[in-house]
């Protein structure tokens, strides 16, 4: 494999690192560091506001494989996304709220919609003026999407969806949701997945759609439970055609763990970089058990990127998806939980003034340790990823399953 940064990569660089020091000034610098997995919930309306800059400046869009300025994007080879992607994050940039419509809906409408369809979702999701959240997993149908009971019944040219998901990011500020629905009954001795579509279904539907947040350890409430109650999609926003939709489903969740990965491990290392400096302040560094498990987790995240790099650079194998969330949900964990470790006895006691009457808050460590414990579970469980692994690619006999 080459993976090498040549030198348009690094004038690219260099444009990235100049329009992001020109722009995040203001409100925009306030908002830095604020947003993403865990901290969703902050800052919104600014980073909102942020998601129309990217998109004035053509920034949104550009690991899409289309000509340039199609939708209003800029075109990038790989190595310049990755480029953009390491600028960005290096910026402590605001978290995206626009991330799920850019980097899972749209390539998946590339791969698979009609030219209809791009040619009305993709431009708004450029602008920055269309969020988009995923309605997949179900109370009953987590990891295991195959046994989703959302159903879609076609009424003229519309389907009605009625069914519940959950674990819903973003979905109270979504403008539109991605929803996999069964809209055929499974016939009998027929596999799980048959019979499913993926439907575009707008969220302004008063009545027939409710948004119910669920309150995490954290205290936070990004994730939320989805109710549909005869809600309505149009027949020409189902993506792929009826009854295709696993297909389309599991193409999706091949474009969720690309670049973006390695954004997300410098967030990560900006992350231990904390870690390191409170075990310094602290004198945990000087005890030797924390000592090889601060270096451990430093050579971990450096093994992480040269798993992104080699898999971005050549052709993955079926497994690789679940190889990285595998590496980066169990990493993080062990991060959140060193965090709490080198604090001591200290890490149990919040920063609030205990002498008042006020809410119990967190502080960073706190949160990461409360957070990352979903890190093994959301986005497709371990359990889930060692079957795909043994199964896809070991080639070893499926997992016995009983009647559902």
């Amino acid at each position: 494999m080459d993976f090498a940064f040549g030198a348009d990569d690094e004038a690219f660089r260099e444009r990235a690192r100049d329009w992001l020091a020109e722009h995040l000034t203001g409100e925009f610098a306030a908002a830095a560091g604020h947003g993403g997995p865990g901290g969703e919930h902050e800052r919104v309306a600014v980073r909102r506001a942020w998601e129309r800059e990217l998109g004035r400046g053509g920034w949104i869009g550009i690991g899409w494989d289309c000509p340039d300025g199609a939708y209003g994007n800029r075109a990038a080879t790989l190595t310049q996304q990755v480029v953009w992607a390491e600028e960005y994050a290096r910026a402590r940039a605001p978290g995206r709220c626009g991330h799920i419509g850019e980097n899972l809906l749209a390539p998946t409408l590339l791969a698979h919609g009609s030219q209809a369809q791009r040619d009305e979702f993709l431009p708004p999701i450029a602008r920055g003026e269309t969020l988009w959240c995923q309605g997949y997993s179900e109370p009953g149908a987590g990891s295991d999407l195959a046994g989703v009971r959302t159903s879609a019944v076609r009424d003229g040219d519309t389907y009605r969806v009625t069914g519940q998901k959950t674990w819903t990011s973003l979905a109270r500020d979504a403008h539109w949701c991605f929803v996999l629905a069964r809209t055929e009954p499974a016939a009998p001795g027929a596999a799980r997945h048959h019979g499913l579509s993926f439907l575009l279904l707008p969220m302004d539907q008063p009545g027939r759609i409710e948004v119910r947040p669920i309150r995490q350890l954290t205290g936070t409430s990004e994730f939320n439970e989805v109710f549909f109650d005869g809600a309505r999609a149009r027949a020409a926003h189902v993506v792929g055609g009826p009854g295709n939709g696993w297909r389309v489903a599991m193409g999706l969740l091949g474009f969720e763990r690309g670049v973006s990965t390695l954004a997300q491990q410098i967030g990560f290392a900006a992350e231990l970089a904390d870690v390191v400096r409170e075990a310094l302040r602290t004198g945990a560094a000087d005890d030797p058990v924390l000592r090889e498990r601060l270096t451990r987790q430093w050579a971990e995240l450096r093994v992480m990127r040269w798993n992104a790099l080699r898999t971005l650079g050549g052709r993955p194998g079926p497994g690789a998806p679940s190889v990285a969330k595998l590496l980066w949900g169990g990493w993080h964990q062990r991060l959140g939980e060193l965090a709490l470790s080198v604090r001591g006895a200290l890490a149990a006691v919040g920063p609030g003034d205990w002498s008042k009457d006020a809410p119990y808050e967190l502080d960073a460590a706190q949160r990461l340790f409360l957070f990352s414990r979903a890190d093994t579970i959301y986005g497709g469980s371990d359990e889930i990823q060692r079957n795909i692994i043994a199964e896809r690619v070991l080639g070893l006999p499926r997992e016995a399953r009983g009647p559902r």
